[in-house]
């Protein structure tokens, strides 16, 4: 039967045994290195401890599994019912490790999970086999499953999270003044996820895994369309650049993972289900190079969207004077940081199964869990920030610093303080450094251009009567700040003097720093904090100390 896990753990197993050399790809009994079939066989005692209460008095026992080609009624591998009361059987093989399960007569009737699901396949191994019995405690049997044992907790939070996704794809558009054409790329992005989510979930269920078993291979297709739709999202969003015209190339390992399953959406739906159950080879040897590809390929466009975001952040802190809303941004990369953590963490407990002892299956079953529960965890995350600050989904692109032959754009207004506003003084061709900076220096404090919260470098430049890069280069090198720091310190200062008036007293620190052109709570806390090591309320605590 598939299993909610099959993909990780198929993939994983193969890679494990890739190296055990020549050979893997053969058949499980072909595979074994001449060393193993020239053993004795061993005598493998199962003991059956626990049987779910609402199992049959009359029910027949089978052991089924790799020993007998997964043959779910096999006589030869019926419990019989030992002098102690206890369902037992003896089988002996040569095999160093057997998978198998326990079963009634059928594979509808299959043991299932603790909720009635699908379980992973059962591991005894030869060390295993000469220790002792093996004890079996059958938790459910998939068709037996009570009502409401229908839904675990994990699968109504993956639910929710297609719930809510399916939400967010209705509701951004309806957002004012959005950013249509990132956002649209979103969309997709939402949509593809919960898709991917649901199909997660349903499959894994008895009834719809007999019924349609090739519906375990369908999230396997986001592995490949993920990061390209995510790297566009961010291109568009922040940069606002218009996808290539070779875009379509983003979509042909998709493709090729296609073409290369294909021959499994064309099987019979039986034969399909035995080879999930029975680990093929060629099956262990597809979903192999499908998830190392595709986990490489996830990984490149991760460090290409964290570089994005990088060259973002330098662009927009060179070019304007408020804070952009990225937090949410490093936020969702952290969670696919996650996601690709606990998927390389897979590869390392198949390897360690090599030399350690203990259920893989199990354990890779419960790793694949938590990267879809990780990965189920970006919608309610969005949603989250979709009601408390919509703002980020209006996001637009920074204004780059012009170069040298740019155009400066015609002046704007400045907030000013009281009384006539005196013109610059008109600057040599070629001024040296520190003259610029006396200047510069000399209309921050007379004009107070900071107190405007949407103050860009441009319209300073204007003010200045400036070319905007040589104002860049003054701020930079004789400054020693780019323009986002330089502001915030001119607002700081103000900030600071302003709480030493009378008339602070009659506002919050949140109004006043507003009043002297910070554009957030958090942009005002951040700055003050890189400006001072201490936060507003630990600065001026001391002040009133001292």
């Amino acid at each position: 039967m598939p299993f909610r896990a099959h993909f990780g753990f198929f993939l994983l197993l193969a890679l494990a045994m890739a190296t055990a050399g020549p050979g893997w790809w053969a058949t499980p009994a072909a595979a074994a290195p001449a060393a193993d079939t020239s053993r004795q066989p061993v005598a493998y005692h199962f003991v059956i401890t626990r049987l779910p209460a609402n199992t049959p008095a009359d029910a027949a026992i089978f052991l089924v599994g790799s020993f007998n080609s997964w043959q779910p009624a096999d006589a030869r591998y019926r419990f019989r019912r030992q002098p102690n009361g206890l369902l037992g059987l003896t089988l002996r093989t040569a095999q160093q490790q057997l998978e198998y399960k326990v079963s009634r007569g059928s594979w509808t009737a299959i043991e299932g999970s603790g909720h009635g699901q699908v379980r992973a396949n059962r591991v005894a191994t030869r060390q295993q086999a000469q220790a002792g019995h093996l004890e079996v405690r059958v938790q459910s049997w998939e068709d037996l499953t009570g009502t409401f044992q229908f839904y675990s907790l994990y699968d109504l939070l993956l639910l929710f999270s297609c719930f809510q996704g399916l939400l967010l794809v209705v509701a951004i558009p309806s957002i004012q003044h959005y950013n249509r054409a990132a956002n649209r790329w979103l969309i997709w992005l939402l949509g593809l996820g919960a898709l991917a989510t649901l199909l997660t979930v349903v499959s894994s269920y008895r009834e719809v895994a007999n019924a349609y078993p090739r519906l375990a291979l369908l999230p396997d297709f986001i592995w490949f369309l993920y990061g390209p739709l995510f790297y566009c999202y961010l291109r568009r969003l922040l940069f606002n650049e218009t996808p290539p015209a070779r875009q379509w190339l983003y979509l042909l390992p998709a493709a090729g993972q296609l073409l290369v399953y294909l021959p499994y959406f064309l099987l019979d739906s039986y034969e399909f289900q035995l080879k999930l159950v029975s680990h093929d080879a060629t099956l262990r040897a597809v979903l192999l190079a499908a998830g190392v590809a595709a986990w490489l390929s996830n990984g490149a466009y991760w460090l290409a969207c964290r570089r994005t975001l990088r060259t973002y952040t330098r662009q927009y802190e060179a070019s304007v004077s408020y804070e952009q809303n990225l937090q949410y941004l490093n936020t969702v990369l952290g969670i696919q940081a996650v996601c690709l953590a606990l998927w390389g963490f897979l590869f390392g407990v198949v390897l360690a199964s090599r030399w350690l002892e203990f259920d893989v299956d199990s354990l890779a079953a419960r790793n694949v869990e938590l990267i879809w529960l990780a990965f189920s965890t970006l919608p309610y995350f969005l949603g989250y920030m979709a009601i408390r600050q919509p703002e980020i989904f209006k996001l637009g692109p920074a204004a780059p610093v012009p170069p040298p032959a740019a155009e400066v754009p015609a002046p704007v207004s400045l907030p000013a303080a009281a009384g006539p506003r005196p013109s610059p003084p008109r600057l040599p061709l070629a001024p040296d450094l520190s003259a610029l900076q006396a200047t510069v220096a000399g209309y921050m404090r007379q004009h107070r251009p900071y107190l405007s919260p949407s103050l860009t470098i441009n319209e300073l430049a204007t003010g200045l009567k400036l070319p905007p890069h040589v104002l860049s280069k003054v701020i930079n090198e004789g400054f020693e700040k780019n323009f986002f720091d330089f502001i915030n310190a001119y607002r700081i200062e103000e900030f600071k003097a302003m709480m030493a008036t009378p008339r602070a007293q009659q506002y919050t620190l949140l109004a006043l720093a507003m009043e002297v052109g910070f554009n957030s709570k958090t942009a005002f806390n951040r700055a003050f904090k890189k400006q001072t090591d201490q936060t507003p309320s630990e600065y001026f605590s001391g002040v009133k100390e001292e």
